[in-house]
């Protein structure tokens, strides 16, 4: 019986701290910088990702995937969506993959330069499925809504050298990616000792 109300009483902690960082996620999600000198209007930088890597940190990469999901959940039902859903779609991937493979090498090197290590290759690893998805999936999807040339005039408008959609990726996904990436990383590594306690079980 104790067995049985323990195991329930951690399920219940569980998920009062998914629900928690994924209302963080959701309402930093709030606040976007857009950087017009690499991206479209419609790229914004955030760091919702930020409670969700530390979720995937102190919980597992699979509570990070979880969090991920549920804070574009919230964004779909109170903030609407101006994309027919892709933005969020595209947020889920690329905030998901960011948290797994950063928590996941982690968890295997937990040490300062561990933290750097990971974080450091979940940004690459993110960047690189975003190119990916946005070129297969997410600007098709986008087009579907905006007709593709005037999204490729969008990025035309910031540099010359964007052409077509796979120029798109190389000048202005790309570097979106890996700016949004390492940002969330610094401020990850500025504050997890600090907040981490609270998280971890």
């Amino acid at each position: 019986m104790n067995k049985v109300n323990s195991s329930s009483m951690i399920r219940t902690k569980d998920m009062t701290k998914i629900g928690m960082l994924s209302v963080i996620g959701f309402v930093l999600m709030y606040f976007q910088l857009p950087l017009t000198f690499v991206a479209p209007p419609f790229m914004k930088l955030d760091i919702s990702d930020l409670p969700v890597l530390i979720g995937a940190f102190t919980m597992g990469p699979v509570f990070g995937i979880i969090i991920a999901a549920l804070k574009n959940i919230l964004a779909l039902i109170f903030k609407g969506t101006m994309t027919a859903g892709i933005g969020e779609l595209s947020n889920f991937i690329i905030s998901a993959t960011f948290a797994f493979v950063s928590s996941f090498l982690y968890k295997r090197h937990k040490t300062y330069k561990g933290a750097i290590f990971s974080l450091t290759i979940g940004v690459l690893a993110m960047t690189t499925l975003a190119m990916i998805s946005n070129y297969f999936v997410v600007f098709p999807l986008y087009a579907k809504v905006m007709p593709m040339d005037a999204i490729i005039a969008m990025g035309s408008a910031i540099t010359s050298k964007i052409t077509e959609l796979f120029s798109m990726m190389i000048y202005s996904v790309l570097p979106f990616n890996l700016i949004k990436g390492f940002t969330t990383s610094a401020v990850m590594m500025l504050v997890y000792k600090k907040v981490s306690p609270i998280f971890k079980k």
